[in-house]
């Protein structure tokens, strides 16, 4: 790995705190971009220039990359020239000038209560996985919590007694996070049995979900799981940790909750990031009011 590159990810890793989703997608842009100084006969980052990256940018739209792709991809290297000069591995950040796409303003996808009685019906609760599945499953929609904070919570974070949870979020930030029934009683019957059956005898690590080879379960195995679930049910299309949480945002804000309580559950910093579930819901209303009003 370029030692630049190495020194950025281990900066991501220990003072950004990322997710290894978040590395993995930082890694996977630079070196593309590596790709590019190569073709382009750069043997160093110094002496990246302006019409350097303005090539660069014209070589991603050839690749007919959506404006949230590029954007993705600028936003990185703008962060890794950053770094670079913070620790004068440059002397000028190349990428500064460059302007961000604005992205398409796509509304969140997410799961009507039929589909997602589909998903919770295909699991199957026979095995020590199935058990942990569907816990996971229940934890997921029934908390709304990104899939790294999933994978950071602990059996010590769970309270059964005031069913909640300590949730471990971005920027070291904390909240608590209350769960239902279902999500109760599938924990307990995991935590129980299942959970016991697949540390396979190892030391317990504390975490609260578990691989298959008795490990703390990591954001790609949960993305695995969700992936298999939805094969064996009988829905169609693709389905992302992320659509879950949108889920669970809009079925809030369709069953009455307001904007401010939601926004807490979700641990977003800033209102306006829970207000694009006002543009669901909205769309919602609307479909509703042309499909049963007279005068529609």
């Amino acid at each position: 790995m370029n030692i630049s590159l190495k020194l950025f990810i281990e900066y991501l890793q220990i003072e950004k705190n990322c997710s290894q989703y978040t590395v993995e997608h930082y890694h996977h842009d630079i070196n593309d971009f590596f790709v590019f100084m190569a073709e382009e006969a750069i043997s160093d980052l110094k002496d990246v220039e302006y019409s350097d990256v303005r090539i660069y940018l014209t070589k991603l739209y050839e690749k007919q990359l959506s404006r949230r792709t590029v954007a993705r991809r600028i936003s990185c290297l703008r962060s890794f020239y950053k770094f670079l000069l913070r620790e004068k591995l440059v002397d000028e950040n190349p990428i500064a000038l460059v302007s961000i796409p604005k992205g398409e303003k796509r509304l969140p996808d997410f799961f009507y209560e039929q589909e997602l009685e589909l998903l919770f019906e295909s699991c199957e609760t026979e095995t020590a996985l199935g058990k942990r599945n569907k816990a996971l499953l229940e934890l997921l929609y029934g908390t709304g919590i990104r899939v790294s904070e999933c994978c950071k919570i602990r059996l010590t974070d769970l309270d059964f007694y005031l069913s909640t949870v300590l949730v471990h979020g971005k920027g070291q930030k904390q909240r608590y996070v209350p769960f239902g029934s279902f999500a109760q009683d599938e924990l307990e019957s995991y935590i129980q049995t299942a959970r016991k059956e697949l540390l396979k005898s190892k030391e317990d690590h504390g975490f609260l979900f578990v691989n298959f080879r008795g490990g703390p379960l990591t954001d790609r195995g949960v993305r695995e799981i969700l992936n298999k679930m939805f094969d064996h049910s009988a829905l169609h299309g693709k389905i992302h940790p992320h659509k879950l949480r949108h889920t669970f945002a809009t079925h809030l804000l369709n069953n009455g909750a307001d904007l401010r309580t939601v926004q807490e559950l979700l641990g977003h910093a800033f209102l306006s990031s829970t207000q694009v579930y006002t543009h669901v819901t909205n769309e919602h209303l609307r479909r509703t009011y042309m499909s049963t009003h007279p005068r529609a």
